[in-house]
């Protein structure tokens, strides 16, 4: 999967098996992007071509990348483990597909999704991640 930066400064290279979106609604994300994170789970072999994606280090465990020029939402990437989420909004010409929300309890009540998806809470999630899975 191929997708670039407002600008076309950026270009994001991705595994082509990755078509399912996740959607975060935490309020680091919802700050971040003005509204839900839609993003794409990838592996640790995301690439970029063109301009270096500037990085901003939210959390001890992630950092969050961007285009220094227009601005753009790349990615959110877990430091541990490399893994990146990639902004689905990038991929224009994929068929995706929204499977699941994450921080439900954060979402406030100003929007709602008629998708019906699998939800965790910010607790269920952390307690995933400290379980490794």
């Amino acid at each position: 999967m191929k997708g670039t930066c407002l600008c076309g400064a950026i270009e994001v290279i991705a595994g082509d098996a990755h078509v399912q979106i996740g959607l975060c609604h935490c309020s680091m994300c919802r700050r971040w992007s003005g509204g839900p994170f839609f993003a794409v789970h990838c592996d640790d072999k995301v690439r970029f071509n063109g301009a270096e994606p500037r990085r901003y280090r939210s959390s001890e465990w992630a950092e969050r990348g961007f285009c220094g020029d227009c601005g753009t939402h790349l990615f959110y990437r877990l430091v541990p483990d490399g893994e990146y989420f990639v902004s689905a909004g990038l991929f224009q010409q994929e068929p995706l597909e929204l499977v699941s929300q994450i921080f439900i309890d954060e979402k406030p009540p100003f929007y709602a999704l008629a998708n019906d998806t699998p939800t965790l809470t910010g607790k269920q999630v952390f307690e995933q991640f400290a379980a490794g899975q």
